[in-house]
């Protein structure tokens, strides 16, 4: 009668699920999510993450909480408010939670964290961090082969290293198509408001539309709405970040470079749950599926198969190490 469930007690308040599976007893995870400002709605990077957690819900049947942070300074109340209710796992989703987490871990060393996009350096904390560069560069080799005009463009959210990381692989990758394509890029701002400020985006967006980008990637959060907007409003294609956005759009977004902070949320909950969590730095690229082009029936009609092909070539390349993609994070450090 191995991995059947044969009862359900409650034991000094916890909610114990009993299996027999090699004798282990598991009980219900408690995880609290901290959202930043774009919230779960963003149809991003938050999104994202939530989705994974109530996959944890509905699959391994843990607690969970979700807080969304109203503001950049309430980041570490947030957290501290978990800890003191000790939750098993707390979630901080993006870098700009870093130097909370590594305030609430220090205060809180028996408490387990995972902070997403940034390095804590903390024993109970697992950083998960991501490859964008190399999902970026097959963006650029999308957006390079489906481009008539040869220039494409670019819209980050805020002026920063992790922001120029992307851009970096985005331009690499198209001009290994075409070493003479243009690349125009611009950030929204140097604020967390850079991420919820769509019009801003779109006003960007048209600019860009008005130098003949034909192809505009969006990484800016809940600003990529204005992106899609344009692109829509002028027939130009754009691409999608962090999760699947092709269906808000078919038939202007081109595909969209996933990063599967989904299953990493599901995965460090699991990983709890079974009591083999482990903190650290963790790195999710294209060879752990980590980041990924979206391709699915929204994006099939409007995707070139001879662009899909060379695609292919190129991610089998990166993750075999014959073809290294140029990372910001490491030619920032060289000049």
């Amino acid at each position: 009668m191995k991995n059947k469930i044969v009862q359900s007690v409650w034991v000094f308040g916890v909610f114990t699920i009993a299996l027999l599976n090699g004798g282990i007893a598991y009980s219900a995870v408690k995880v609290g999510l901290v959202l930043d400002r774009g919230g779960k709605d963003d149809q991003s990077f938050n999104s994202s993450a939530y989705r994974g957690l109530k996959k944890a819900e509905a699959e391994l049947k843990a607690e969970v909480k979700t807080v969304e942070a109203p503001d950049d300074n309430s980041f570490e109340a947030l957290q501290r408010a978990f800890a003191e209710k000790k939750m098993d796992l707390i979630i901080a989703v993006g870098f700009s939670q870093k130097d909370a987490v590594i305030k609430t871990a220090k205060r809180f060393p028996e408490q387990k964290f995972v902070l997403i996009d940034a390095d804590a350096g903390l024993s109970n904390v697992q950083s998960a961090m991501f490859e964008e560069h190399e999902g970026s560069f097959l963006a650029g080799v999308a957006a390079a082969k489906h481009s008539k005009t040869k220039v494409i463009g670019f819209i980050g959210g805020m002026d920063i290293p992790l922001v120029k990381r992307f851009l970096l692989g985005y331009e690499s990758g198209a001009k290994a198509v075409d070493p003479s394509i243009k690349v125009l890029s611009n950030t929204i701002g140097i604020t967390g408001e850079a991420w919820a400020n769509p019009a801003k985006a779109k006003e960007l967006t048209l600019a860009q539309i008005q130098q003949k980008a034909d192809v505009i990637y969006h990484v800016s959060g809940n600003s990529g709405s204005g992106v899609f907007d344009a692109c829509a409003q002028k027939k130009v294609l754009a691409i999608g970040v962090d999760s699947n956005q092709n269906r808000l759009r078919p038939g202007t977004i081109l595909t969209s470079m996933m990063k599967n902070i989904d299953r990493v949320v599901f995965d460090a909950i699991k990983s709890v749950q079974d009591k083999k969590f482990q903190g650290g730095l963790v790195r999710y690229g294209l060879k752990s599926g980590g980041v990924e082009l979206a391709f699915d029936e929204h994006n099939k009609p409007i995707f070139d198969t001879s662009a899909k092909k060379l695609i292919e070539e190129y991610q089998a390349k990166i993750i075999a190490g014959k073809l290294s993609v140029p990372d910001y994070y490491v030619t920032s450090k060289r000049k």
